[in-house]
């Protein structure tokens, strides 16, 4: 169904639906619940760069030791915040990324071109600097914590821009004992789980510029029963890898819909279980 699409370029893309402060929506769908939405999708186009329609990425993502990044966003505090560079694989650019929250719920994402994906080195005058603008909390040691890769397939809509991620795996980063005290006494059940990856399963996302309300992919998901599910690469990944950790928002996502195997200690496979409505 994707190859049936007319292409975009980036840079239309871009001009179209930059959406760099925007309302993000994301749903975790079945191979089959992919193809059911894209064959009612209303019309669009796909992101084409070099006759491929289907691009890698590959994020590390910054926390500080006591993991205030994460703890913000399981707390579901307003100032939460995110820091990670990103590379695109297939073209080899990388660049640092902050994203904090601003009113009802939007996103605002800000970045600027790096030379180094494992450290933030340069960078962190300009990461300290987006946090203190967005009124984040301060966070003056920032080491890299988990790293995500996916493949990633973005549609142009009238309406909203939206993306398909599949094959998403997450690692763990930093020393096997990068454990504070307090959470040492549950911490060895992670012990054995480097690395996830949930499978076949697609996070779709939708984006869509602040005000606009919900777009037109996200009716049709909505009418065929599906609502946004709280999914993060970088916390709901940590969660999985960190059971010790506090849960909350991902909960229901992660023990309910997903079920895990392990046929090998460094290969935390997740399924799907979705219930007919």
């Amino acid at each position: 169904m994707i190859a049936d699409l007319a292409p975009v370029t980036l840079d239309e893309l871009n001009d179209a639906a930059a959406l760099q402060t925007r309302r993000d929506r994301k749903y975790v769908l079945t191979p089959d619940e992919l193809d059911r939405l894209l064959a009612g999708l209303p019309p669009a186009r796909v992101l084409e760069i070099a006759g491929s329609r289907s691009f890698a990425y590959d994020s590390t993502y910054f926390d500080t030791p006591e993991l205030d990044a994460y703890r913000l966003a399981a707390t579901r505090r307003r100032r939460r915040f995110k820091v990670r560079t990103r590379t695109y694989v297939d073209t080899g650019s990388c660049f640092v990324e902050v994203k904090t929250r601003a009113g009802r719920g939007t996103t605002v994402k800000e970045r600027q071109p790096h030379d180094d994906a494992d450290h933030l080195g340069v960078a962190r005058a300009f990461v300290s600097d987006r946090l203190a603008d967005a009124g984040a909390p301060s966070a003056p040691v920032l080491t890299p914590t988990l790293r995500s890769r996916y493949r990633r397939t973005t549609l142009l809509l009238d309406d909203a821009r939206v993306t398909l991620d599949t094959g998403l795996v997450w690692d763990l980063l930093g020393p096997r004992d990068a454990v504070p005290p307090a959470d040492r006494a549950t911490a060895h059940r992670a012990a054995a789980h480097r690395a996830a990856a949930i499978g076949d399963l697609v996070v779709v996302e939708t984006k869509t510029a602040v005000g606009s309300g919900p777009s037109s992919v996200d009716r049709l998901l909505w009418r065929a029963g599906h609502r946004p599910d709280r999914i993060s690469k970088y916390a709901t990944g940590l969660a999985v890898l960190r059971p010790d950790l506090p849960d909350m928002p991902w909960r229901r996502l992660v023990r309910r819909r997903l079920t895990t195997s392990l046929p090998a200690p460094d290969k935390h496979i997740l399924t799907s279980e979705r219930t007919s409505a």
